[in-house]
């Protein structure tokens, strides 16, 4: 199995590219959601956080106040969620372990060393003005919010630096299809190949 990390700036279409690889995509963010809507995370962020967290499901909003108040309460829900989702990704792991390939969408692959040597790491390259721009049209934006979440990310310098593919993204759908399949058939090649020496 061909593990394969999308990594990238925030809103630079890491799931819409993980996506077109047409292999198991596990995304942090859609498993968060679901974290949100189990009582236990909720009992133990209310236990946390007392002062912000009111609503069953949890509410985003209540998760953004409390980040933006201070760090530490990043911390403990950081603390509480993230032990969390590495347990659904090994779950998912296990699940896909006959698929050639399965797609990782953590955000934070590299920041919590989720990822190893096995892993294959593409960078999804998108143009700043255009991010900023899709950003502004997302329903629940929030500049503060997002450069708080922006600083725990490592450099957009050191992420293309540890990357083993960059891949251009200009938000034109055709064009991504035609990248991805390129660096698909790439991967499994090298990865035969390997196999041969």
């Amino acid at each position: 199995m061909i593990k394969i990390g999308i990594i990238g700036d925030i809103g630079s279409g890491k799931s819409y590219v993980s996506k077109q690889f047409g292999s198991p995509v596990f995304s942090a963010d859609q498993e968060v959601k679901k974290i949100y809507k189990s009582r236990k995370c909720f009992n133990e962020l209310k236990k946390k956080i007392p002062k912000y967290i009111f609503s069953f499901p949890i509410n985003k909003k209540e998760i953004g106040k409390a980040v933006l108040a201070n760090q530490i309460n990043l911390e403990k829900i950081v603390k509480i969620v993230h032990p969390i989702v590495r347990i659904r990704m090994n779950k998912f792991l296990k699940k896909n372990k006959s698929k050639k390939i399965v797609i990782l969408d953590i955000p934070l692959l590299l920041e919590n060393k989720i990822n190893d040597k096995n892993f294959k790491l593409i960078f999804v390259d998108a143009n700043k003005k255009e991010i900023k721009k899709r950003l502004k049209k997302r329903v629940n934006y929030n500049p503060r919010l997002f450069n708080k979440l922006k600083k725990l990310q490592l450099s957009i310098k050191i992420k293309k630096k540890k990357s083993h593919f960059i891949i251009k993204n200009n938000f034109k759908s055709s064009y991504i299809k035609k990248r991805v399949k390129m660096l698909k058939n790439k991967i499994l090649n090298n990865e035969r190949n390997s196999f041969r020496h």
